[in-house]
């Protein structure tokens, strides 16, 4: 006869010891997002409470400044005028002011500045000489882009011309 052989001793039960289950990860994304919602509350909370709802320090008079913008923009509307600006050659900025009709206009005052986009850096002030048939030109630096804001005026009426301008 053969000896016994002793049996192997059952498998012992899997440890639950830090296993995850799923418990856990709905514990886990429940915190999650419970954590995100809070600190959402929390500053929508702190931003009305803080804001004012006042843009400017001057609400009164930025709205009289702009009614006197849009009363402009209707008078500049009604006279028709038009503006073409140009880089003629280097160093130089030309305007060209036309009536509704398509004249020449060639008896105004026109005066501007040039500003660079980002930036206060290296603003120059202009002011244009008539050189005939509506034209009008100022000495400039230009390299680069410029924002070019000028007013023409006559006796009675006034103008303003806002464009960019590219230079080599």
């Amino acid at each position: 006869m053969r000896p016994a052989v002793p049996s192997p001793a059952p498998p012992a039960a899997p440890s639950v010891k830090g296993q995850i289950t799923g418990k856990h990860v709905l514990i886990g994304v429940v915190l999650f997002f419970g954590l995100v919602v809070g600190v959402d509350a929390f500053f929508v909370v702190k931003a009305y409470s803080t804001f004012s709802g006042q843009v400017a320090s001057n609400p009164y008079e930025a709205g009289l400044a702009f009614n006197r913008t849009l009363a402009l923009r209707e008078r500049e509307a009604a006279l028709g005028w038009t503006a073409e600006a140009a880089v003629p050659r280097p160093g130089v900025v030309a305007l060209r002011m036309k009536d509704k009709v398509g004249r020449p206009l060639s008896t105004l005052s026109l005066t501007g500045t040039l500003e660079r986009p980002a930036t206060e850096i290296g603003r120059q002030v202009l002011v244009f000489t008539p050189t005939g048939d509506g034209w009008y030109q100022a000495g400039a630096r230009l390299d680069g882009a410029w924002d070019l804001r000028a007013t023409a005026r006559n006796a009675q009426d006034q103008f303003e011309i806002e464009t960019r301008l590219v230079g080599q």
